[in-house]
């Protein structure tokens, strides 16, 4: 089993006055998706159980998850890790400006399991390099690697029992949630787009759950 990943030439521009610079972009490969139906047919076959009830398991156990997420528990996906509901909001001084209209967004936070990260660090990465005219100048393989952290995603920090900040933001007290920088020094990368664009991209807020 391997990981494919491709290495695309394309040309970056990071102003509109820039010419741009040509740099080798890495993603990768998107595979087919696997359907519920699928998914559940072969966790039968491995089992030993009947599709009937392992699908009877499978809604059940989603319905659990769903249920006790939705009322802030950090919910365990067995063999995986754990799943958890965050917050992407605005950080303010004062009290009186504590509003919902501060949260920016919800979110979705999955923690892997200490066996899954192994699993994925000794997985092979496959990198197919492709030149701006197309053609394959180079492969290259690495046998294992490291796995990010979400709880420490992009030098995040946390405290007490409340969510991370990212890309340079800080989180201290039991009240969470500070800004992260807007500045390419704040935490924030570079990234190229299948557009030919590229932009500085720096931390937003913090997560508060």
């Amino acid at each position: 089993m391997a990981l494919k990943v491709k290495a695309v030439e394309r040309l970056l521009k990071f102003d509109k006055e820039s010419a741009g610079k040509y740099r080798y972009v890495m993603k990768p490969e998107m595979y087919g998706s696997l359907t519920q139906q699928k998914v559940i047919k072969e966790a039968a076959l491995r089992s030993g159980v009947s599709q009937g009830v392992m699908k009877a398991c499978w809604d059940a156990a989603g319905e659990v998850i769903k249920a006790w997420a939705t009322e802030g528990h950090s919910v365990a996906l067995p063999g995986l890790g754990s799943m958890r509901f965050g917050l992407r909001s605005k950080a303010v001084e004062n009290v009186n400006d504590v509003k919902t209209s501060l949260i920016s967004s919800r979110r979705i936070i999955f923690t892997p399991s200490v066996d899954l990260k192994e699993e994925l660090a000794n997985t092979s990465v496959q990198i197919t390099c492709i030149d701006r005219n197309g053609n394959e100048v180079k492969r290259v393989t690495s046998t294992s690697g490291e796995v990010e952290d979400p709880e420490q995603e992009n030098g995040s920090t946390e405290s007490g029992n409340n969510g991370s900040t990212e890309n340079g933001g800080s989180n201290t007290g039991e009240n969470g949630g500070g800004t992260g920088s807007l500045t390419p020094s704040g935490g924030g990368e570079n990234t190229g787009g299948d557009n030919n664009g590229g932009g500085n991209a720096g931390g937003e807020t913090g997560d508060n759950n």
